[in-house]
C-alpha cells in the first residue's frame, strides 16, 4: 500500500499533502500493461488525484481528473475518493516516443499540450463542481499548480514523479502538494522558495531510502512541521456487476434489445481495472424487465 500524509507548519501558514504512491502506480502498470512514458504520465495523475481526493471534505466526496492534450496517449482519466484511494487509465496504454535530450521520459510529448486539464469534484451536493484550465506544459505537476492558482486562487506548489525500471516495472513514485494559507507573510514565502531551489526530486529521495515524512520536512526545512493525518492508500477500483447492470439499464430498452439480437453474450469491460463482466441473453432480458417495471 501507499502512504499519504497531511502536514501543517506550527504557525499555520503552510499545508502539505504528500504520498508515496509506488505501490499504486505499480498496480496500474500491472493492470494496464503501460509503456514507460504512459506509466510515468498515468502515475503522476494517480499521485496527484490521491492527494487531491484526500483533501476533500466529506466522507463520500470524490474527485476526477482528466488531461487531454491531443498527444499520442489520448485522454488520461483518474478518480479518487476522500481517503485517497485511486484508479485510472489512459486511452492508449502503449506509446513509444523518444526520450528527452536529458534522457528523461517525455511525458509532455505523450500527453500533448493542446487541450485542457479537467477537474470534477463530487461533494455530495446536487451538482458536482466542474473546472478546467488550459494545459500549461503537459508535465502534469505544473498543470495541477495552474489549476489551483487559476480556479481556486490558492498559491500552490505541486511536485510529482515516477521512476520506471528498464523492465518497465515501477521503481518509485510519489509527490507532494504544498499550499499557502491566506495572509502568509513574505518572509515565509521567501524561505519556502529558497528551500524549493535546493530540494531534490521526490523520486530521487524515495530512491535514496527517504520516507515521505522526511521529504516533507526537507521541503519545509526551517519550519516546525506537524503531521496531522496519515493514511494507507491503494489503487482501488469500485466497479462491480451491480454497477455494470445499472449502466446497462441506463442504455435504455431499445439499445439493449438490439444488443441481444446481435450477440448471444454482452461483455462489458471496466476501463479502470480491465475486469470483464459477461451478460447472457437471459441476463439482459431480466434487465429489460426491470426497465419496464420502472
Amino acid at each position: 500500500m501507499g502512504k499519504l500524509i497531511r502536514c501543517i507548519t506550527s504557525e499555520g501558514a503552510v499545508m502539505v499533502s504528500a504520498v508515496d504512491s509506488t505501490d499504486i502506480v505499480a498496480k496500474a502498470e500491472q493492470i494496464h500493461g503501460t509503456s514507460a512514458v504512459i506509466t510515468a504520465a498515468l502515475g503522476r495523475m494517480l499521485t496527484a488525484a490521491s492527494m487531491m481526493g484526500n483533501m476533500l471534505k466529506g466522507e463520500k466526496s470524490s474527485i476526477s481528473l482528466k488531461i487531454d492534450g491531443g498527444g499520442p496517449a489520448g485522454a488520461i482519466t483518474v478518480s479518487a475518493d476522500s481517503t485517497g484511494n485511486v484508479r485510472g487509465y489512459a486511452v492508449n496504454p502503449v506509446v513509444e516516443i523518444p526520450l528527452k535530450p536529458n534522457g528523461k521520459l517525455d511525458v509532455s510529448g505523450a500527453v500533448g499540450t493542446d487541450g485542457n486539464l479537467y477537474i470534477v469534484k463530487d461533494l455530495g451536493m446536487k451538482e458536482p463542481y466542474n473546472g478546467f484550465v488550459p494545459i500549461v506544459s503537459g508535465e502534469i505537476a505544473e498543470d495541477i499548480t495552474s489549476y489551483y492558482a487559476t480556479s481556486e486562487q490558492i498559491p500552490t506548489v505541486c511536485a510529482l514523479g515516477v521512476l520506471v525500471n528498464p523492465d518497465l516495472t515501477v521503481k518509485k513514485a510519489g509527490g507532494y502538494i504544498l499550499q499557502l494559507l491566506p495572509f502568509t507573510e513574505d518572509e515565509i514565502i521567501t524561505k519556502i522558495e529558497n528551500n524549493l531551489k535546493r530540494v531534490k526530486p521526490v523520486t530521487a529521495l524515495l530512491d535514496e531510502g527517504w520516507d515521505i515524512e522526511e521529504i516533507v520536512k526537507d521541503v519545509l526545512q526551517g519550519f516546525e512541521v506537524e503531521v496531522i493525518y496519515s493514511q494507507d492508500v491503494e489503487y482501488k477500483c469500485k466497479c462491480g456487476r451491480e454497477k455494470v447492470e445499472q449502466t446497462l439499464q441506463g442504455l435504455g430498452k431499445k439499445e439493449l434489445q438490439e444488443m441481444i439480437a446481435e450477440m448471444p453474450t454482452v461483455e462489458v469491460k471496466c476501463h479502470f481495472c480491465n475486469t470483464a463482466y459477461s451478460f447472457t441473453k437471459n441476463d439482459i432480458e431480466k434487465i429489460l424487465k426491470k426497465i419496464e417495471k420502472n
